[in-house]
């Protein structure tokens, strides 16, 4: 039986968003934030919950080796190889493009040299292909002398799961009146542990543009997680977020990122936080979200990828204001 290793220091605190909730049409008291973007390891993000279930599991299978995928900009793939450096393991890193074609002076990649992992560039690789590439990768790496282990992408599976259904179950003790807790959907694994604790009608996933077939993922994954049928009629997913596609700047995202942090203080990113708030803040217009009901906001981190997008951080710079005296 899989058990996990502690990778951070628990609970993540539940914090209140007034100005914000007002400036939404909402009452003072109904908008809160998880913030799991502050778990401690290599940056923070959701995906230390995840990573606690999958690097446990490879350890009891006595791996050496941690070898996973996404893209250039992937906090998935920058905590993996913090998890690894923790570890004593090696990581590698199985990324789409070439070292030329992606950023590699900013950003996660920053750190995942930090870190110490290595990467392998897969060249025009298609994304449903990475698995793939992952599986070969490995088998060079045995013939080494390794003993890799691959966590797959994004981190997303019934095991790494199970890190959101301790998530949900803080929520239900830090605050446990909520009606709707809002999440970026990328791989799936973390709606699919919400619904584990919270049951898909509490549960609001932001279509981030990760996947292909976003709710046929959830429910595949919520379904082995459960032991029921969780069927994607019962989901909660918003569509209307992905704009150009993902990792590409969307207008109603940079306007979200501005309002929170003006707001709030609170910075998120725009390939997957800011796209969850800017889903929350149409589920508060079309009325799917609305005044007298408890809604948290679960931050999913983000942050070094935020510098490693050139849209954004180019947009930023420029709405910068500047004031003269005398």
């Amino acid at each position: 039986m899989s058990t996990k290793h502690s990778l951070s220091t628990w609970l993540t605190p539940m914090e209140p968003m007034p100005r914000l909730a007002v400036a939404l049409g909402l009452n003072g008291d109904e908008l809160w934030v998880k913030r799991d973007d502050l778990t401690g390891l290599g940056g923070g993000g959701n995906k230390v919950r995840k990573l606690e279930w999958t690097v446990g599991d490879a350890l009891a299978a006595g791996a050496d080796t941690l070898v996973t995928t996404g893209a250039a900009q992937s906090n998935h793939a920058r905590l993996t190889a913090a998890a690894g450096a923790r570890l004593g393991m090696k990581v590698v890193l199985v990324f789409p493009g070439t070292a030329d074609s992606a950023a590699a002076g900013s950003g996660n990649l920053v750190l995942d040299s930090l870190f110490g992992a290595s990467v392998f560039w897969s060249g025009e690789t298609d994304p449903g292909t990475m698995g793939a590439v992952a599986e070969e990768v490995c088998a060079q790496l045995r013939e080494r002398g390794a003993r890799p282990y691959v966590i797959p992408f994004g981190g997303s599976s019934a095991l790494a799961a199970r890190g959101y259904v301790e998530s949900g179950d803080q929520i239900r003790m830090q605050l446990p009146d909520v009606e709707h807790v809002v999440v970026a959907l990328g791989s799936g694994g973390t709606m699919a542990g919400l619904i584990g604790a919270l049951g898909e009608d509490r549960v609001l996933g932001v279509d981030c543009g990760a996947v292909a077939e976003p709710a046929d993922v959830v429910a595949a994954l919520s379904s082995e997680l459960t032991g029921r049928d969780v069927t994607t009629a019962s989901l909660r997913i918003r569509l209307d977020q992905v704009g150009p596609g993902y990792g590409v700047l969307h207008e109603p995202v940079m306007e979200a990122m501005n309002a929170t942090a003006r707001a709030e203080g609170v910075v998120l990113d725009p390939t997957y936080s800011g796209r969850a708030m800017a889903g929350l803040m149409a589920a508060v217009r079309d009325g799917d979200i609305r005044p007298n009901q408890r809604t948290v906001f679960l931050h999913t981190g983000g942050l070094p990828g935020l510098f490693g997008h050139t849209q954004t951080v180019r947009r930023s710079v420029a709405a910068l204001d500047s004031v003269t005296f005398g």
